[in-house]
């Protein structure tokens, strides 16, 4: 599935709301994932909790209520009103991601799990490294981003990791990240696919999408289907 991303509608659009819709969303890549975090946040449907498990900006909680460690019976007093923020610990300015066995424990608890499950130092485009993205099994759903701002952009200037998405786009870093390539790395067993769990579904969400990207956006998503 590809999804031009609407932000208003997102979770309609990807069918995650209607009755006994329960979900444990990850998302992966660059481009747009805490937006997408939080859009999510305000159209899901009962007890959600938002969290990483990796690092995010400790300003990133958008005013909500923040949970660090929480125990478990914690977790069961959500409200269904207010989405929660969820980190381990914060550092400064950076908050610490939980544990994915922590989101697997606690899916059973409540309605919903949304996970900033990468990182891409802010960059709009990137291909994992060996350790990344963090994500837990009983993920229902992988949504990889793409910011459309990378493409037609030289590799090297505009994503992150660019020597593993030039090996993934059998290409150099100092080339071009075409539409073709995009959809490479984005489609690779090693790309934006690693380490999907065997139930989950996926969809690819590109996000900054103008007038001016448009004819790249829509042959990226040629490329996808």
């Amino acid at each position: 599935m590809v999804a031009l991303i609407r932000f208003s509608d997102l979770a309609q659009s990807l069918n995650l709301v209607g009755t006994g819709k329960r979900n444990h969303i990850a998302v992966v890549g660059g481009g747009g994932k805490t937006s997408i975090l939080h859009a999510l946040g305000e159209q899901l449907v009962g007890t959600t909790i938002l969290t990483c498990t990796t690092k995010m900006r400790s300003d990133q909680h958008q005013n909500r209520q923040v949970l660090l460690s929480p125990k478990d019976d914690r977790i069961t007093r959500i409200s269904a009103e207010n989405p929660v923020m969820v980190w381990r610990e914060i550092q400064g300015e950076k908050a610490i991601g939980v544990d994915k066995a922590a989101c697997d424990r606690w899916f059973p608890l409540v309605d919903n799990i949304v996970v900033e499950a990468d990182g891409a130092r802010r960059r709009p485009f990137k291909a994992p490294a060996e350790f990344e993205p963090v994500v837990a099994d009983s993920t229902t759903l992988m949504i990889s981003t793409i910011g459309a701002d990378a493409l037609g952009k030289v590799i090297s200037e505009q994503c992150h990791r660019p020597l593993l998405v030039a090996a993934l786009a059998r290409c150099e870093p100092h080339e071009r990240l075409t539409p073709m390539r995009a959809a490479e790395v984005i489609l690779h067993d090693q790309g934006q696919r690693k380490e999907i769990p065997l139930r989950s579904g996926f969809c690819v969400a590109i996000t900054k999408v103008d007038d001016v990207n448009m004819a790249d956006v829509e042959a990226l998503i040629e490329r996808l289907h």
